[in-house]
């Protein structure tokens, strides 16, 4: 069977890398700045040669040791610059050439440490914020609706790639197995006893059952409800006592109790409300208190709380349903997701450019925001930068050796070629120099002097 996409990917990642090589222009540069180099010590050494068949002179001999100097820087020069590059084979030295491929890992290392500490390091982040205002920029760039439909495009591929991806059997599979290895770990009962623990902790279930009770009370007191009341009274009379509901006045009787009913019942809601030791506050603070020692310490309910787990987990039915439920989502999401200008992609955008007129609408939230990506800089840069130069450094290693060279010698070898021809210039300089110095009597006879 052939490898998937995902497969093939994987075993692209775990293979050993290359660096990256530049294109050609860079290739181009780098032989151009070697030939003029090059050039410039051939044109040297063929200025030394002619000095040895020109007629003696001091000009003559000037000249000599000026080009003989030049070549000298030009090829120390030369040694100084291949030797990083490559091995030259010469007596004695020949170890300390080749010099960046050598020391691959050390390099990709210092380089490592130089990214974390000079460029990711929290003082470097929060000047950064400081400087730029990212908030104001991502409001000013999410006002805009071309960016905002590009966001909402770009949002809409990702879920397209990650749909894509969950496809695959064999995540799948392992997204299977998790889920039921999750399930299995977790104790329903004592779970639920957590949940209600949380939720009634120092009273926070009485302020739901105080907002309850005040919504009842509207209800209760609406007409609505008294109407309600009333024709369920008139039903009732009618089932019930058919001969009464005859000779009575059905309505007027309907219509007093529903109001004698409703009355009672938003005045027991009232003395709920009001009374914060209500003996019905305090019976469900009991049953609470009750149902949660029972899941945390009921053999009964561990044992229910295993069955339902053991139904979650190994339900045939259960799986066939959550499977076809998947599938009908999935359908629809991709038909939605192919589309450019689908509805996910759509709200995507929309928020995108809600956010972005809060933002620009709000000068105190965007400092409030640029302050908190300053925290968060401070906070989180020291682990994410040693992410990063660990993600170098182990990148470095993995590429191979001399075409690590060649890519460094691709960047910066036409720069280094040129202190070659500093070198040539700087040496044939030099040699004029010293040259002055040793035949300083003899310049001086030679210009008129006594």
């Amino acid at each position: 069977m052939p490898a998937s996409p995902l497969e093939r990917a994987a075993a692209h990642a775990a293979a050993p890398l290359d660096p990256p090589l530049p294109q050609g222009n860079h290739e181009r540069q780098l032989a151009r700045a070697k030939r003029q180099a090059t050039g410039l010590l051939l044109a040297v050494v063929a200025v030394f040669a002619a000095t040895h068949f020109l007629p003696a002179s001091l000009a003559v001999a000037c000249l000599r040791a000026v080009a003989e100097a030049a070549m000298v820087g030009a090829l120390a020069d030369w040694f100084a610059v291949s030797a990083l590059f490559r091995r030259i084979p010469l007596p004695l030295v020949s170890r300390h050439t080749d010099i960046i491929a050598r020391n691959k890992d050390r390099i990709g290392g210092n380089l490592a440490g130089f990214v974390r500490d000079k460029f990711l390091d929290g003082p470097s982040l929060v000047a950064l914020i400081r400087q730029h205002d990212p908030a104001s920029m991502l409001a000013q760039w999410l006002t805009a609706p071309a960016n905002a439909q590009l966001l909402g495009r770009q949002v809409g591929r990702l879920a397209l790639t990650a749909l894509d991806t969950v496809e695959d059997a064999k995540i799948q599979a392992f997204l299977a197995n998790a889920a039921r290895t999750l399930i299995g770990q977790i104790d329903v009962s004592r779970s639920m006893a957590s949940v209600l623990g949380a939720l009634t902790h120092e009273g926070r279930h009485q302020a739901l059952l105080d907002a309850l009770l005040s919504r009842l009370a509207d209800k209760v007191r609406s007409p609505e409800t008294r109407e309600f009341v009333a024709d369920t009274l008139v039903q009732w009379l009618r089932r019930e006592h058919p001969l009464k509901q005859k000779m009575l006045p059905t309505d007027w009787l309907s219509g007093k109790g529903a109001g004698a009913i409703t009355h009672a019942v938003d005045a027991l809601l009232k003395s709920i409300a009001e009374d914060p030791r209500h003996e019905l506050r305090e019976a469900l603070d009991a049953a609470v208190a009750r149902l949660i020692e029972r899941l945390q310490t009921d053999p009964d309910w561990a044992r229910r709380s295993e069955e339902v787990r053991g139904y979650l987990q190994n339900d045939a039915l259960l799986g066939d349903y959550v499977r076809e439920l998947w599938l009908d989502v999935r359908r629809r999401l991709r038909e939605d997701l192919a589309d450019e200008d689908s509805q996910l992609s759509r709200r995507v955008a929309g928020m995108g450019q809600w956010l972005g007129m809060s933002l620009a609408g709000d000068a105190a939230l965007r400092v409030r925001l640029n302050v908190r990506l300053e925290l968060w800089a401070a906070t989180f840069a020291p682990d994410v930068a040693q992410s990063v130069a660990e993600h170098i450094q182990a990148t470095v290693q993995r590429w191979d050796a001399a075409e690590t060279a060649r890519l460094v010698e691709l960047h910066i070898g036409t720069d280094l070629q040129y202190i070659r021809i500093n070198g040539t210039v700087v040496g044939g300089l030099i040699g004029l120099v010293l040259f002055g110095i040793s035949h300083a009597r003899a310049l001086w006879l030679a210009a008129g002097g006594s």
